[in-house]
Formats: structure tokens, C-alpha cells, sequence
């Protein structure tokens, strides 16, 4: 049975970059009737807030990318630890002792000498008496994972295959001086027990994919398949990195992006299928293929959400809303012609106020000066409200009859002298909904 994780760190609110990680990894167990774990990388115990788990918690619950169980690496620090036991015993884990000047200064040397600027494992030949002088002086040492160095090869999902040289990379820090485990460790021993078979993340893990397969397998786990998808970035190919803190998607939600509509785009974005409106998450699970998509960095913009959320409401029922108009204040009775009137004239359902303060309060007139006196007139000869269906029409054809006026001229002025606007919803089906016009109801 496929199982997959989503594994945000709660250091922060996640945004549309984690979006298409966990939207992924999700899709993939849900696809084969498989497990979606929710898995809390707070191993960090100054950065990780309660607050931010929630956090997470309500985003992906608004997304409706509900997981089938959760699990907190803060509460499995005795599996890493006996992780970490275990690679001492076949001398696969050794302590460090470097200062971060002294690596720097290290790859400085060796990227003037012309070679890849990784660690040279000088650690390797401290005797006890050596480590237990710098450990007297400089407290403990980092623990590093002593790489074969050997190829390491994978298929990936979307990459193709990848073949990397493990004498191209340092050994990986799993343990750092104060005692913290690091992601690295601490995944693999998650994936491994959890029995994860299918990790996808970003392409800024290939390397560390590499590393966690060679400790995966000294460890005797069973690799998953691993797929690296493509970073985002700006409309421009900026990178987002500066602006993810606009991108949250509490923000979004708070902006009224519908769910529905960012999952749709995040679905198929960077794959070569188009982005496609879809109902429900049954049909983005049904057209969701890993292998569709591509290795090139991906354009996002955001404004692109917005005309698939607009998109997204023109189908939603009233029975859907019928709460949220009610809480507008619209009486009964006008409730759901208001929405089936409005939801083809709004983008978000933040737009639905504005309108029924129009319909409610009526709208400051815009009259030019070559039309006060057409207005003036044309005023003269609308009935008093109530409104029904047949009053725009009416009205209408009887000011043409009585002004000369058609087309264009004819009912933009009245347009702009009812609403104060040049564009919006039809005026036969609006008319009914408006409770004053002009200072009279």
C-alpha cells in the first residue's frame, strides 16, 4: 500500500511552496487508496510554536487535504537516538569538532585548489585523548554520517535517472554539538518506520536525497521512490523566496481564494496537462500523474488564482452560501436571486457587501454634463419601488420613446445613474434586488 507524508517544520506559516508538497504527496495516497500522513518536523525546540502546528492543522483542513494520522518527531527522539547508536556500532557515525571558521576557511582552500569544497574528514584521525581535549575546550562535537563513497543512483519521478558521486558531497551533520537532531536523521528513521513508499519534495533536496538513501540502507530500511519537483518562482522567474511571506495560504484565505480553485492550479502547474477548473477533489485526484510533470522551474502568479476562484463561484448553489448571504443582512426573499444574480459579478466572496450596500443604501449617481438633463427626465419616469423583472424594460422603452435615445447612449447614463458604476451585473435581474434609487424606496 503506497504511503506518503507531508512534513512541515512549525516555524512558520506554510505557503504555496508547501502547498505543492503536501498537495502531491496527498494526491499520490489518495489516488491508490494509500495513507497520507501528517508528520510535524518540530525537533527544533526554540524555533517549533504550538501556535504554528495549528496553524498548519487549519490550512490543509480549509484545503480539504484531510491525513489519515499525525505524528510529531518531538515525541520520537529515542528512535533517533537508537538510529544514532546503531550507525556508532558500525562505525557509520563520527563526532566532529570544527568551528564554523575553521570549515569555512577549509572550503576556501580547497575551492582555491580547485576541488569541491567538502568536508575532508580531519575528524577521523583524532585519537580518544584528542576528542576529549576538544571536547574539554570546545564542548561537544557534531555527529557525521560517513559516506560510501560510491555512486548513488535512483530513478525519480520526475527527474529521470539521477547518479550522484558521494566524494562530490560532505559527510552530513545528523546530530548537532547541543544534541538536536537534524532533519536528515530524523526522516529517515520516520520514513522507515512509518513505512513511507513515496517521498515528494523539492529539487532543493536532491543532494540530501542522495545522502538519506545511503543511511537508509545502512540502517536496512527500503528506499522509497523519490520525485523532486520543480522550485517556483515569480511570474518573471524571480525567485519567491523574498515574497512567501505574502504567499502564506492563511492569507489567501483571508484574500478569499476558494480552495477548489488554488488546488486546481496547484495540480497541474509545471506539468505539461492545463490548468483546468475542477468540481471537486474526486476529479483532481482522478487526473493527478506525477510523471506529467517537468524539471524546469515553474512561473506562479497569484493573480492567476483569482479568475479560477471567480470561475469556481459562478457554479456554486445557493444552498452552498445560503448562510453567509443571510449574514449580509438580505432578507429571505431576495437571498438567493441576490447570489444567483451576483456570483457571475464577483471575484471573491469578499465582493458580495459592496454589492448589497448598493442594492440596500442605492449608490452615489455618476451623470455627466451633457446627460443631467436626460437623467433628470428619465428620473421622472421610473415607478416607485418595489422593482420586479419587467421594470428595467419597461422604463427602458418608455424613456427611448420619450427622449430619442437607443442603444449605448441610452442605457449607460442610466447604468451609471442607478449603480455608479460602468460594468456589473444585468440591470433587468438587478432592479428587483435594489431598495433605494435616488433617495426614494
Amino acid at each position: 500500500m503506497t504511503t506518503t507524508r507531508f512534513a512541515p517544520s512549525p516555524t512558520g506559516y506554510i505557503h504555496i511552496g508547501n502547498l505543492r508538497t503536501a498537495l502531491m504527496n496527498y494526491l499520490i495516497a489518495r489516488k491508490s487508496g494509500g495513507t497520507f500522513i501528517l508528520r510535524i518536523d518540530d525537533t527544533d525546540p526554540v524555533r517549533s510554536e504550538e501556535k504554528y502546528v495549528d496553524a498548519i492543522k487549519q490550512d490543509l483542513e480549509w484545503l480539504g487535504l484531510h491525513w489519515d494520522r499525525v505524528e510529531r518527531q518531538s515525541q520520537r527522539l529515542d528512535r533517533y537516538a537508537d538510529a544514532a547508536d546503531r550507525l556508532r556500532k558500525m562505525d557509520r557515525f563520527y563526532e566532529a569538532f570544527e568551528t564554523p571558521v575553521e570549515l569555512d576557511l577549509k572550503r576556501k582552500k580547497q575551492l582555491n585548489m580547485g576541488k569541491p569544497p567538502v568536508y575532508d574528514r580531519a575528524a577521523l584521525a583524532l585519537s580518544d585523548a584528542d576528542k576529549d581535549k576538544l571536547r574539554a575546550e570546545r564542548g561537544q562535537g557534531v555527529w557525521r554520517f560517513l559516506l560510501d563513497h560510491q555512486r548513488i543512483e535512483w530513478n525519480d519521478g520526475i527527474l529521470g535517472d539521477i547518479s550522484i558521486d558521494a566524494t562530490s558531497v560532505s559527510d552530513p551533520v545528523l546530530i548537532r554539538g547541543d544534541g538536536q537532531v537534524l532533519y536528515t536523521i530524523a526522516s529517515v528513521v520516520d520514513d522507515t518506520e512509518m513505512g513511507v513508499t513515496n517521498v515528494v519534495r523539492g529539487s532543493d533536496h536532491v543532494t540530501n536525497t542522495a545522502t538519506q538513501i545511503q543511511i537508509i540502507e545502512a540502517l536496512g530500511g527500503k528506499v522509497p521512490a523519490f520525485a523532486h519537483h520543480s522550485l517556483l518562482t515569480g511570474p518573471q522567474g524571480e525567485a519567491l523566496s523574498k515574497r512567501l511571506g505574502t504567499l502564506a495560504l492563511r492569507d489567501l484565505r483571508e484574500a478569499g481564494v476558494q480552495p477548489m480553485a488554488l488546488l486546481s492550479m496547484m495540480a497541474r502547474l509545471g506539468s505539461s496537462d492545463p490548468i483546468e477548473l475542477r468540481a471537486d477533489m474526486a476529479e483532481l485526484i482522478d487526473g493527478f500523474d506525477i510523471g506529467r510533470f517537468g524539471s524546469a522551474p515553474t512561473k506562479f502568479d497569484v493573480e492567476d488564482v483569482y479568475p479560477l476562484t471567480a470561475r469556481y463561484l459562478q457554479g456554486v448553489e445557493f444552498a452552498v452560501v445560503k448562510d453567509e448571504i443571510s449574514a449580509l443582512g438580505v432578507p429571505d426573499a431576495l437571498a438567493e436571486p441576490f447570489w444567483t444574480l451576483m456570483r457571475q459579478n464577483i471575484t471573491t466572496m469578499k465582493d458580495l457587501p459592496d454589492w448589497w450596500a448598493l442594492c440596500r443604501d442605492g449608490a452615489e449617481p455618476i451623470i455627466a454634463d451633457e446627460d443631467k438633463e436626460f437623467i433628470a427626465q428619465a428620473m421622472e419616469m421610473l415607478p416607485d419601488a418595489p422593482f420586479d423583472a419587467a421594470t428595467w424594460g419597461n422604463w427602458t422603452a418608455a424613456v427611448k420613446e420619450a427622449t430619442g435615445r437607443k442603444g449605448r447612449g441610452l442605457f449607460m447614463p442610466l447604468r451609471l445613474a442607478l449603480t455608479g458604476q460602468k460594468h456589473g451585473p444585468d440591470m433587468a435581474g438587478f432592479m428587483p434586488l435594489m431598495q433605494v434609487v435616488g433617495g426614494r424606496s
